[in-house]
């Protein structure tokens, strides 16, 4: 019972302390004058995505690649089928006003390319590489689209306290001392958290006769999709989640990309044959899934997240079987 309870509570350390990085590297960047909107494109994509870094780099430290590779495959299965698919029983996400067809391009490329380099056998300094640079494509577009719309709307006409208050975690009143106190507490929870995580992950494993990948691509990946659930809970309830369709996308194509890229430099990290057979290709075919919301327009109804989330369920079913 022990390694469960530890595991939730390394969990829980990770999401506060990723929480905590956010907020006090948003408000330190803008103290320090760099612009909102390079805020929310880089640093705020960061820290919502470093429980699942510090896990996969912890993993590769202590030898337990599969944990690694497990969490960034399950995470991007999690996020289309539990993180759209359980709000969508709640209520009508309208997803229809999403204009992300560009960037749900760019996650299938990167989906494409990841499988392929993991058919080399191993994530090393050349695939991590390879990923980073596509990472670093992807973020130049995405910066440059969003000067064309800004210059487009007129956005430049309003003052930097109107971006400020559309980024995550931003108080341009936050004293120095609480900026300095959210990023101490980030800094020093996230590896713990990470330590704790993987360490009790591992002992389950062992215990049930399971490798570290399956735990990876369940446990650990349901658990590092928390917060996207949670927040695209609240959206559905409040009929304001016609941006959830986006947010998946774009945090699966920094996990594809920026989790595994930065890894591979950290050791390597071998590719479990089951990977090959089985689970890169769910992760590719649930991305094929969001087709119909992503160029048709549609908006997913109950119908569509019971669908989604009994894929997801029978998806763990065979992982675990």
């Amino acid at each position: 019972m022990m390694p469960w309870i530890l595991t939730g509570l390394g969990l829980v350390i990770l999401l506060l302390a990723g929480d905590a990085l956010v907020k006090g590297a948003v408000n330190l960047s803008l103290r320090v004058g760099i612009p909102a909107l390079i805020v929310s494109l880089t640093i705020v994509a960061f820290g919502t995505s470093a429980p699942e870094l510090l896990i996969s780099v912890n993993a590769v430290l202590v030898n337990k690649p599969g944990l690694a590779l497990g969490n960034v495959v399950g995470s991007n299965t999690a996020n289309v089928l539990l993180v759209l698919g359980i709000p969508a029983i709640l209520a009508v996400m309208h997803t229809s006003g999403c204009r992300c067809s560009k960037s749900y391009i760019q996650m299938l490329a990167a989906s494409v390319l990841f499988i392929a380099l993991a058919f080399r056998g191993t994530f090393d300094w050349i695939s991590g590489a390879i990923l980073l640079c596509a990472l670093g494509l992807m973020l130049a577009d995405a910066f440059n689209d969003s000067l064309v719309h800004r210059r487009a709307t007129a956005i430049k006409a309003l003052s930097e306290t109107d971006f400020i208050e559309d980024v995550e975690g931003a108080d341009p009143d936050m004293p120095w001392w609480q900026i300095i106190t959210f990023l101490v507490l980030g800094l020093v929870g996230l590896p713990l958290g990470a330590d704790i995580l993987v360490d009790n992950a591992s002992i389950i494993a062992m215990r049930y006769g399971v490798s570290e990948a399956v735990i990876g691509l369940t446990l650990v990946a349901v658990g590092t999709s928390l917060p996207e659930l949670a927040t695209t809970v609240m959206a559905a309830l409040r009929k304001q989640a016609d941006v959830a369709l986006g947010n998946v996308i774009g945090s699966n194509m920094f996990n594809l990309l920026a989790i595994i890229g930065v890894a591979a430099f950290v050791g390597p990290l071998p590719v479990d044959p089951q990977f090959l057979r089985f689970d890169l290709w769910v992760m590719l075919g649930t991305s094929l899934l969001l087709i119909p919301f992503v160029f048709f327009k549609l908006d997913i109804g109950r119908l569509w997240g019971i669908a989604l989330t009994a894929a997801y369920l029978v998806y763990v079913w065979f992982v675990l079987s």
